[in-house]
């Protein structure tokens, strides 16, 4: 019989279980707290503000630092749609760098270079993301970011659990780092929880605010508002429930167990794939977390993956270049062609399923049908 592995399904068992009936049999508990103290103390960081979602919480985070139409904010063109929807709900403009030939990350030499050609008083901001859970070298980010006095926001929805250098990404340099728990950019039927984290007080403070209409008052432990409350700014429906909380720090407690288990993986991978022909494996560092694997193809990736998908095995692709979604290439008038590392690096990867609901016998399977298709497809 077939076997059928999703590209992605959330780890669960009792430990969510545990934490949902201690929300339903008591009205005292606030999970949503609870999770920003255990996050705020896991990444070293003072301020963490939960949302119901990463995509919420860029959104918040733009909101924060007080984004405003025909701002700028910079990106790479090799990031996930939720990157420049949010900047366009702002009627800002979303400007896209290339990645690094070798790599699946922004090129921080063309990101220097844009910015010497390009200095304007409109570039209020970046969201640097951490394809596949690798760390760019954020000394030099942040030494950039510093000299253009760019606010910085870290899209580590995909790093949860990464180090830089001994210290928890999250507690470093930026204005601002968004993490998910949700690692597979895609709709979770379970959760999709975000968080904002920060060392500024005051942007954690407007984040707050904002997430909950931006309404000025206390709440009871049902969640009521105070008999008086008043509307300060214009807010959003961005707030966590004591449900999705529960669900979400018994995930969070699995952060480490996740990371090593996605590693093992990566292991079998690495020595069931090697040396095939036409396939490149991901080269990494040991403090890699392997939020995706990606392996790349150098010919028929297309034939390759409906193979692998007739055979029961979902792939993705992490990710489309933003220039060639039709909304971005209309709206921007991008040729093809203006980022040609991203272009030359989609006709290639493929992220192969890697969560820790995997069985080794899941990933051995999937090795099996690699090698023996490659041959018809590759």
């Amino acid at each position: 019989m077939k076997k059928i592995i999703p590209f992605y399904r959330p780890s669960v068992d009792e430990k969510e279980l545990e934490q949902i009936q201690e929300v339903c049999k008591s009205t005292k508990i606030n999970k949503v707290e609870e999770l920003e103290d255990e996050v705020s103390s896991f990444i070293g960081a003072p301020y963490v503000v939960a949302t119901c979602n990463a995509t919420a919480a860029l959104h918040l985070a733009l909101s924060a630092m007080e984004l405003k139409r025909a701002d700028k904010v910079l990106m790479s063109v090799n990031s996930f749609p939720s990157l420049p929807e949010v900047v366009r709900h702002f009627d800002a403009e979303p400007i896209f760098i290339d990645i690094e030939k070798d790599g699946f990350n922004i090129d921080l030499d063309k990101l220097e270079s844009y910015l010497e050609e390009n200095n304007s008083k409109k570039l209020r901001g970046a969201i640097i993301s951490f394809v596949a859970g690798k760390i760019p070298d954020l000394d030099r980010l942040y030494k950039i970011m510093n000299n253009y006095n760019i606010t910085l926001i870290e899209d580590a929805t995909t790093a949860l659990g990464s180090i830089y250098k001994d210290k928890m990404v999250g507690s470093l340099e930026a204005d601002m780092t968004v993490f998910s728990t949700n690692y597979s950019n895609g709709k979770s039927s379970l959760s999709n929880s975000g968080f904002i984290v920060t060392s500024n007080e005051e942007l954690a403070s407007k984040a707050k605010l904002l997430r909950t209409h931006a309404i000025d008052t206390s709440y009871d432990k049902y969640g009521n508002l105070d008999y008086i409350y008043d509307v300060v700014d214009i807010g959003y429906k961005y707030d966590m429930t004591d449900l999705e909380a529960s669900f979400s720090l018994a995930q969070f407690f699995k952060t480490n167990e996740f990371c090593e288990r996605r590693s093992e993986i990566a292991r079998i991978y690495d020595t069931n794939l090697q040396g095939l022909k036409h396939i490149v494996l991901p080269e990494y560092d040991e403090d890699q977390i392997f939020s995706q694997y990606i392996i790349k193809i150098s010919r028929n990736r297309d034939g390759f993956a409906r193979a692998l998908k007739e055979e029961g095995i979902s792939t993705g692709l992490n990710y489309i270049p933003l220039h060639l979604l039709t909304y971005y290439k209309q709206k921007y008038k991008l040729k093809i062609t203006a980022f040609p590392n991203a272009l030359n690096n989609y006709g290639q990867i493929l992220s192969l399923p890697i969560y820790p609901s995997l069985s080794d016998e899941d990933v051995e399977y999937i090795c099996e049908k690699i090698k023996s298709t490659i041959d018809k497809w590759v």
